[in-house]
């Protein structure tokens, strides 16, 4: 796995072996950025389900002014820190290293807002739902921001979800991105 763009462009990561974690594909990852574009430049972003942390390294190596990571897993933990160690960027970046939804609540409590919020969840397990509800309660993004939820082209989604409003989707082979702003 490598960085696609910005200014650690080229630079190898480490990844997980194994079929517990499934890194974001560089394809879908290039997309994801291309989509993007300059919106990336300053932001705060906020990486769910993180594993080794391709994606949210990505959008620092873009610009990103901040990544919060979420992770459970102790050894993608650990890879996730080498890799932000390797490339000097452990000052931009918070590791919450428990499940999803505490991290959330945390979070939350601290009146942290992102302008991006990205979820790779486990396919197939009706998470990317239970995020929009989740992520809706807790109202993380500033105004005019979005969630993306990466899920398998067989996860349907809707396109008005409570707060949430699709306002684009993506098929990349079997994988969806789903992006979403909130109501205003």
């Amino acid at each position: 796995m490598r960085v696609i763009g910005g200014i650690a462009r080229s630079r190898h990561l480490r990844t997980l072996r194994g079929k517990r974690i499934r890194p974001t594909a560089d394809r879908v990852r290039e997309a994801l950025f291309n989509i993007l574009g300059e919106r990336i430049s300053g932001i705060r972003f906020l990486d769910l389900f993180a594993g080794s942390g391709s994606v949210g390294i990505e959008a620092l190596s873009r610009g990103a002014a901040r990544v919060v990571f979420v992770e459970q897993d102790p050894r993608a933990i650990r890879v996730l820190r080498q890799n932000l160690q390797s490339l000097g960027w452990e000052e931009k970046a918070l590791i919450y290293p428990q499940h999803v939804f505490q991290a959330l609540e945390i979070i939350s409590r601290q009146e942290e807002k992102f302008e991006v919020v990205f979820a790779d969840p486990p396919y197939h397990r009706r998470w990317p739902q239970r995020l929009l509800e989740k992520i809706g309660e807790k109202i993380l993004l500033v105004s005019g921001g979005w969630l993306i939820i990466e899920h398998h082209v067989k996860e349907n989604l809707s396109s008005r979800e409570g707060e949430w409003w699709q306002i684009r989707t993506e098929r990349y082979g079997d994988t969806m991105l789903s992006f979403y702003t909130r109501k205003e």
